[in-house]
């Protein structure tokens, strides 16, 4: 099974790397998450998790949250710039961030390392492995689109949270699970997250 960074920033939409951490756990890969701190108060806000505490009781909560154990799931603190996922010699299978902050798009764009996940990111450039965002602002200005199509000229897949109405959506759970397959089929993890057209 595959291993995969994922990392949550501040933008609105943390359901997003919420439910992506429980699709690639439910089929069986491993998931190495980090969350920037605006990450954390956006998450409190939004899906009603609190993890404004030290790194080991952040991982320890998540874990009793996703029902697994650290060998399935490991948390890296924002501030842990020495954690294995900084390190090329590293192996991961790729890098998500969902939802990415145009601030954290800003900082790989232009090489800028200011915390491990920025750090993780530019390893997986430099690296040549599949990386992929999910931005979360709008309206989007000309130096965010230039700095998304910065990456997206280097390789890294742009796939921002654009629900499609033709599966007629009957919920929130829906219009986010609709994404969530949509970011899963781009890294080949099969699921029956949304329906397909035929």
């Amino acid at each position: 099974m595959g291993k995969y960074i994922i990392g949550i920033t501040g933008a609105s939409g943390s359901i997003y790397g919420m439910r992506l951490i429980e699709e690639c756990l439910k089929a069986g890969h491993e998931v190495l998450l980090t969350i920037t701190k605006s990450g954390k108060i956006v998450m409190k806000e939004e899906v009603d998790l609190d993890l404004d505490m030290s790194p080991d009781k952040v991982e320890e909560k998540l874990l009793k949250y996703f029902k697994v154990s650290r060998d399935v799931l490991k948390y890296y603190d924002i501030d842990y710039i020495s954690g294995a996922i900084a390190s090329g010699s590293f192996r991961t299978d790729g890098m998500i961030i969902a939802p990415c902050s145009m601030s954290t798009v800003s900082a790989i764009a232009h090489g800028s390392s200011n915390n491990l996940l920025e750090r993780a990111a530019d390893v997986i450039l430099k690296e040549g492995r599949p990386m992929l965002l999910v931005p979360r602002e709008t309206p989007l200005s000309v130096v965010h689109l230039e700095n998304l199509l910065k990456l997206a000229r280097i390789g890294v897949k742009i796939v921002p949270p654009m629900p499609s109405f033709y599966t007629h959506p009957e919920s929130i759970d829906d219009i986010v699970n609709n994404t969530i397959g949509r970011i899963l089929d781009q890294i080949n993890i099969d699921h029956n997250l949304c329906k397909r057209w035929s």
